[in-house]
Parts: C-alpha cells; structure tokens; sequence
C-alpha cells in the first residue's frame, strides 16, 4: 500500500480546510470522512485516486495498490501542495489580522485556514457559471448532476469518486441534454462555449499565467461570453491564486462585511476598497477568512 509523506508548514490546519471543503453541501467531487479526504484527479492523462490524512508534521497521501512512476507522485504532491496553498507563508497575513480589531479574533479562531484551490481552471470557471444567481445548495445540485453524467468515475476504498468532466467532453453535449439537468439556457450555452474554447486550446490555464499582469488576465476573461468581473475574479484565485483577486458583490463575502459592521450599505464601495486596501497583497485570503466567519453567523 503505497503512501507518500508531504511535510506541512506552519500555520495550517487539515481540520479547517476539510471543514471548508465540507460545510454540508453535497459535492460529488471528494468523499469526506472524520480526518481524511478522498479524491481523483486526472494528471497528464492519467486517473489518480487517493486519500489524504494529517499528522502533526505531514501530510499523509495514501495511493492504495495504484503504481505511479516518480513524475507522477511529484506531479500529484504539486497538485496537493497547489490545493491547499501548503507553500506560502501566510505569517505576513495574520500580522494585518492582528492590527484590525474586528477581524483580529479571525487568527485564533481560524488559526492554520488556507485558500482551497481548484486546480484545473476550466473546472473553476463552470463552478462559477454553474453559481451564477442561485443558491449553493442548487448549484451543487446541478454540479452532482453534471459531474455524473459527464464526469469520469473511479471506485477507490469502498467509494465512487468522480472526476470533473473535461472540456473535450462537454462541448459535444447537446443544449437539450444540460437543459434536461436543470440548467438554463443561458448556462448551459456559457458551458458549452468555454467548454469549446478550451478544447480548441484558445482558452487555457497556461495563456493566463503567460498574461503579464492580473489586470490582463481579468481582461482576458471577462472577454469570453458568460464570464463576468465575478466569475473571472472567483476562478483567478482559486485557479490561478492570485491573492490581489477579489469576487466583488459576492453575497456571501457581503453578508459577512455586514455581519461585521464593516459596512452598513451593501453599496458602500469606498469602506469596501479602503478594507481591502489595508490588506493589500492578502486580499483572497481575506475573502476567504470572511467566508469562514458565516458559519458562526
């Protein structure tokens, strides 16, 4: 039974993220269990399976009886390290915590949190539209329903894992068959357009990391048809991590400011900027301390 230890660095917690990653919404993209997750990913076109687990100085990747060459393990413990930020120090960030205090109690409460990736930036761009005005318990509904339909699915420790459809895959699904899952027209043609884009190669991960500048890389976005400031910002930081990127009118990042007392008028755009202005550099991992505080709203 093969595993691999990841070291994990200071200030980071398993318990958090596995938290965030569960927050009981039905997602049909990991398993979660008391202290482990299990998950597949495709990497340089092969399925992967595995489970993760932490002690007090790793993380422990467990691969059952699956054989991956050394490109691969190394391959998957960047998609590991990728998804759970495991490389940065964020020490820098919860010094900017410490100074505001309304939010200061954020770096105990939360103490070890990380910003939760999705890897694969066509998967975070449907997340997105698959978002678009409805709830989140409907949205992981339609995603359930895709991801089954479409997706890829894999058995592994006595559970069926799924991974996210490819793009290849999903523009050749007809109008008629995502309107029959629930989503609207205008979904599903956002979902089949980005799906061709990056089956054509036109839209990619990489030609926005070889964008010279955020900026760009919301410019390019927000040109596709269906992806607005939002979702281009939302799939920038899971996808891309860039910490400058902000999901601006977000209801729950609003609800939390509001929850707060940061602002009073969801429309206060100036008390909103100088917020962020004061964690410039951290404004993602922000975003996301602000999700975490509505569970306890």
């Amino acid at each position: 039974m093969k595993r691999i230890l990841i070291p994990r660095p200071n200030l980071f917690s398993f318990d958090e993220c596995l938290w965030f990653l569960n927050r009981n919404y039905d997602d049909c993209l990991h398993v979660i269990e008391p202290g482990k997750i299990h998950k597949a990913i495709c990497i340089n076109g092969q399925n992967i399976a595995f489970t993760l687990q932490a002690d007090e100085r790793h993380l422990l990747l467990h691969l059952g009886d699956q054989q991956l060459s050394p490109q691969q393990e190394q391959a998957l413990e960047r998609y590991i390290s990728d998804w759970f930020d495991l490389d940065r120090d964020i020490t820098p960030f919860y010094k900017l915590l410490a100074k505001h205090k309304q939010l200061a109690y954020m770096a105990t409460d939360y103490a070890g949190f990380r910003l939760i990736g999705i890897h694969d930036l066509f998967e975070a761009l449907c997340w997105s539209i698959i978002g678009q005005q409805i709830n989140l318990t409907f949205a992981y509904i339609l995603k359930r329903r895709l991801v089954e339909q479409y997706g890829t699915p894999i058995s592994f420790n006595d559970h069926t894992l799924h991974i996210f459809p490819a793009p290849e895959v999903l523009q050749s699904v007809s109008m008629e068959a995502l309107r029959a899952l629930q989503f609207s027209t205008r979904k599903a043609e956002y979902l089949l357009s980005i799906a061709s884009l990056f089956a054509a190669g036109t839209l990619s991960k990489e030609r926005l990391q070889q964008c010279s500048s955020y900026n760009e890389q919301v410019a390019q976005l927000t040109a596709v048809r269906g992806i607005g400031v939002w979702t281009a910002n939302y799939a920038i930081m899971k996808s891309l991590k860039q910490l400058q990127a902000i999901p601006m009118g977000d209801v729950g990042l609003l609800n939390a400011l509001t929850n707060h007392q940061l602002i009073k008028d969801r429309q206060d755009h100036t008390r909103i900027d100088k917020l962020f202005k004061q964690f410039k550099g951290w404004e993602s991992y922000l975003v996301f301390y602000l999700w975490r505080s509505l569970s306890h709203a």
